[in-house]
């Protein structure tokens, strides 16, 4: 008849192993002893190298295979990248989005604005508006100053004329840069209409063309063909860059010396005017908007098309983008005219 010893020793503390003896089975049949093995309760501070062992994180102290070391992954860049940039283009297109929103309530619909909405432009405001189109860039003055008098320029307030000139010829400006717009083919609308109405009604249609740019590339779409006046606009921009150029400093010396027979006084008096006009007309009010929204989109745009830029100035246009007006000149005086844009 078999006999069995069992003897064991009680745990002390955490970090003491049991000793256990071994099972001992005696047969007459059978002269073998049979022996279990022994699993030590291990202490996190000792280490083994069986392949199993006790983990520490269960309470059960249950038996569990140790997970095999993994190489370390790493997201692919590109995949990274291309989801940031989708986020902040996503988020641009809100901004936008919500700016045009903004400018048409508060410069054309509500009353709250300085002047008044375009629901209730009083005739001042329409005889004033018409004053400053006949005196674009100034040509009719500047014929009547010679003695050609075909039709007599109005006689406005050559701050109001110095304020209106200068963002029209800054608008003009921004005719080459949209041609030559890598993203333009984001937008599928005529680029000649959207900057015909640019002229006439500045970011009312650039904020929208902002954001439509920003609209994720199709596979599918081939280049738009340039049209004749991009075709125009992109081979003279030098020349729309001096002359755009030529008329903002015009602009602004016209301002303040301009009219100096006209009672207009000097340039404290004036600046008094400029100060009463931006904060009783809308037009006026609203011309402080474009020129705040051009000095954000003309380095943006700019930023993105460096690369028709002669190599050789892009160091120079880079730097001088972030000034209004002068960046934009700088821009199409050295874009690239013998390479396809």
């Amino acid at each position: 008849m078999a006999k069995a010893m069992i003897a064991s020793q009680p745990l002390l503390s955490n970090h003491s192993f049991p000793v256990i003896k071994p099972y001992t089975l005696t047969s007459p049949l059978s002269p073998f002893r049979f022996f279990r093995p022994q699993q030590p309760l291990l202490s996190p501070l000792i280490s083994t190298t069986t392949p199993f062992s006790l983990s520490p994180n269960r309470r059960n102290c249950s038996l569990t295979r140790p997970a095999a070391r993994r190489k370390p992954t790493f997201v692919d860049s590109t995949d990274f990248s291309n989801d940031g940039d989708s986020n902040v283009r996503r988020l641009l297109q809100v901004l936008l989005w919500g700016a045009e929103a903004v400018y048409i309530l508060w410069l054309f619909l509500l009353p709250y604005a300085p002047g008044d909405p375009v629901w209730a432009i009083s005739s001042e405001t329409v005889n004033s508006l018409l004053g400053l189109s006949l005196n674009f860039f100034f040509v009719l003055p500047a014929m009547n100053s010679v003695g050609i008098r075909l039709i007599d320029a109005p006689v406005l307030h050559p701050m109001s004329e110095g304020l209106f000139n200068f963002v029209i010829a800054w608008t003009l400006m921004f005719a080459p840069l949209l041609f030559t717009d890598r993203k333009r083919d984001q937008y599928s609308g005529s680029l000649d209409l959207l900057w015909g109405f640019q002229m006439f009604l500045t970011n009312t249609f650039l904020i929208p063309y902002m954001a439509i740019r920003l609209n994720e590339a199709s596979e599918d779409s081939a280049p738009q063909p340039q049209s004749k006046l991009g075709t125009l606009m992109t081979n003279g921009a030098p020349v729309v860059g001096v002359i755009g150029g030529a008329m903002c400093i015009i602009s602004i010396i016209w301002s303040f010396v301009g009219r100096a027979d006209g009672n207009f006084g000097g340039v404290a008096e004036r600046w008094e005017f400029l100060i009463q006009y931006l904060s009783s007309e809308r037009l006026a009010y609203a011309f402080i908007w474009d020129i705040c929204l051009y000095s954000v989109f003309q380095p943006w745009l700019i930023g993105e098309n460096l690369q028709n830029v002669k190599e050789s100035k892009i160091g120079v246009v880079s730097s001088l983008r972030f000034v209004p007006v002068v960046g934009l000149i700088a821009y199409l005086l050295f874009l690239k005219l013998d390479e396809e844009l």
